[in-house]
């Protein structure tokens, strides 16, 4: 199997890029081998390249600034994924592509499943929305997943945020009124790779997400108690924090279709957080 990964060198892009290699020969690409406002130089490399699976791990992922950055949010997390998606499918290969809980308004009362109408609150919704419209209407044999809060001890994200707060700060206040299932990329990998050796010829929309639900407070509490901080965390609404980009109150991923088709089932949040804290102390260790 020859695999063809883009943005190796994000949070998830990092993680795949050492969960593929098993299942065969693994050509990766950044941001500095590859810009995505290229439309030429997409379509060269995936010709190029002759992959029989695409991963695209490549995003935008500024969610406040792509209000003020629409067209290159939509150029990278619609336009692009729409170019691979017509490439995969004149190479006859698969592609994997990774969506995101931003496509929900959260108004619902419960878990989102595949089937809901999306209807996205901001830019970074509507294009990545934009992304998983135009893999479909492209007709490749697709994969798209769905999934929530990603992070990891690298990158730009939540957890990391929180902690270089809390080591810094005596007390933080964090909206309670949001819930999801936060998951490490470290997850998203290994439930791509298992996915992938098991199961190539399934197509279609799959949720894949953490068990468990945990409001951001919740969440920023658990990280402030694993890294065994003393800083209080406060719980205040999200009226309290005036951003650019409206947040979807509720980010529950219903990941039943993932389990019946796959058989697989994501660990619970928490056990997730105590790897990610464990790795980035592992790795900090080795550090000379």
């Amino acid at each position: 199997m020859r695999i063809l990964l883009f943005g190796k060198t994000g949070q998830l892009g990092w993680e795949l890029a050492r969960a593929l290699p098993v299942l065969g020969e693994v050509a990766a690409y950044g941001r500095s081998e590859l810009d995505l406002m290229r439309p030429d130089r997409l379509v060269s490399v995936v010709r190029a390249e002759k992959p029989d699976v695409i991963v695209n791990a490549a995003a935008y992922t500024a969610v406040d600034r792509a209000e003020s950055e629409p067209e290159l949010a939509f150029a990278v997390n619609a336009t692009a994924p729409g170019i691979m998606a017509e490439e995969a499918k004149q190479a006859g290969a698969l592609l994997i592509h990774y969506s995101t809980d931003y496509v929900f308004d959260g108004t619902k009362q419960g878990p989102y499943v595949e089937d809901d109408e999306p209807n996205p609150l901001g830019v970074y919704g509507r294009s990545k929305l934009g992304g998983e419209r135009a893999i479909v209407a492209a007709g490749c044999r697709h994969l798209i997943l769905r999934t929530s809060w990603v992070y990891g001890p690298r990158g730009d994200n939540f957890f990391l945020t929180i902690r270089r707060l809390a080591a810094q700060r005596d007390e933080l206040r964090v909206v309670d009124d949001q819930i999801g299932a936060p998951t490490t990329a470290n997850m998203i990998s290994d439930a791509t790779a298992r996915i992938l050796a098991a199961t190539p010829d399934v197509v279609g929309l799959f949720h894949l997400t953490a068990a468990g639900v945990v409001s951001r407070f919740g969440f920023a509490a658990a990280i402030v108690r694993e890294v065994g901080l003393p800083t209080r965390i406060v719980p205040v609404p999200s009226g309290e924090f005036a951003t650019p980009a409206r947040r979807p109150l509720n980010s529950v991923l219903d990941n039943g279709a993932l389990e019946r088709t796959f058989g697989l089932r994501l660990p619970p949040w928490e056990s997730g957080l105590a790897d990610c804290v464990q790795t980035l102390a592992h790795e900090r260790s080795q550090r000379p």
